[in-house]
């Protein structure tokens, strides 16, 4: 008798530990689970920790809580203004309800993977080229708004979409390169021209003051001799100022006319012979006011 009691005892133990092995489930901190009982889903989600389930009977998805990462694939498009370009994204998403994620959709995964990448395609046909390349913030925004609308309906938020990379053909990345080195040699020209016009105006200051006072100009003179001598060349170029020549014009005494008879006009030097007189077969030529020969005396006239 206590033999059989002892049978049933281990065989009830063992049928209980069978049992609890096979309703055991153990649910992680990051997951939820759902419980679909004869296909019938279960009124709670089972929280983290040690849950039982009915073994045959009751089913257990766990849905990953986590924020998941997943790359869109690069996606060839045109843009708005006719240029082909490729570009590709990062999309950020959670699961927020465990039961939607499960019964709303096949795979949630999949189908968010293919609304980013329908999605990517649209706001490509969208937007300009200069929109992709410098004004993504708001682009991403668009983008995040497009995925977001649909995948609340599965239990799914988007939290962020990430436009990574915008290839472009060789040919367009050569002619945004000339197009950026025109610029440059543009903004090159114009600073140039600016800095000649303010070189020329302080030009102008600077010969007003000098025509004011012409020691200006002697003084410049002297600081640029001085700065062409430090260089310790060989020959040194000296400009003579122009100022210099009008003041010896000024101090030189004007000689007399000789025409006029005044003293050095043909005088004979003291013991020496006078001037000789013209023969009758010389022509006489009339002396020039700067008293150089001119030409020859016109004929007097014949009465008739």
């Amino acid at each position: 008798m206590v033999e059989a009691l002892v049978a049933t005892a281990v065989a009830v133990g063992s049928a209980g530990i069978v049992y609890v092995m096979a309703a055991a489930r153990v649910v992680k901190q990051y997951e939820r689970g759902v419980v679909f009982r004869l296909g019938k889903l279960r009124g709670s989600v089972r929280g983290p920790g040690f849950t039982l389930i009915l073994p045959f009977a009751d089913r257990l998805h766990k849905v990953n809580m986590q924020i998941v990462t997943m790359p869109v694939p690069a996606q060839d498009g045109i843009t708005r203004d006719n240029v082909t370009v490729r570009v590709d994204a990062v999309i950020y998403f959670k699961v927020v309800d465990p039961a939607d994620a499960v019964i709303q959709v096949e795979d949630y995964r999949f189908a968010v993977s293919q609304m980013a990448q329908t999605s990517l395609r649209s706001i490509i046909g969208k937007s300009d080229l200069d929109d992709l390349l410098s004004n993504r913030e708001k682009l991403n925004q668009g983008l995040e708004l497009m995925i977001d609308s649909p995948a609340m309906g599965w239990g799914v938020q988007i939290d962020r979409v990430e436009i990574k990379d915008v290839s472009l053909p060789e040919t367009m990345k050569r002619s945004m390169a000339r197009q950026a080195e025109a610029d440059r040699e543009r903004r090159a020209r114009v600073i140039n021209a600016d800095a000649e016009l303010q070189a020329s105006k302080k030009l102008a200051e600077a010969a007003g003051v000098m025509a004011k006072e012409p020691a200006a100009l002697q003084l410049r003179l002297l600081q640029t001799v001085v700065a062409v001598a430090a260089e310790k060349n060989s020959t040194l170029v000296l400009p003579f100022p122009v100022e210099l020549l009008r003041f010896l014009e000024r101090a030189t005494p004007q000689t007399s006319d000789p025409a006029a008879g005044g003293p050095g006009a043909g005088a004979p030097v003291a013991g020496g012979p006078g001037p000789e007189a013209p023969g009758p077969d010389v022509p006489v030529r009339a002396p020039s006011e700067s008293g150089r020969e001119g030409l020859p005396a016109d004929p007097p006239p014949i009465a008739l």
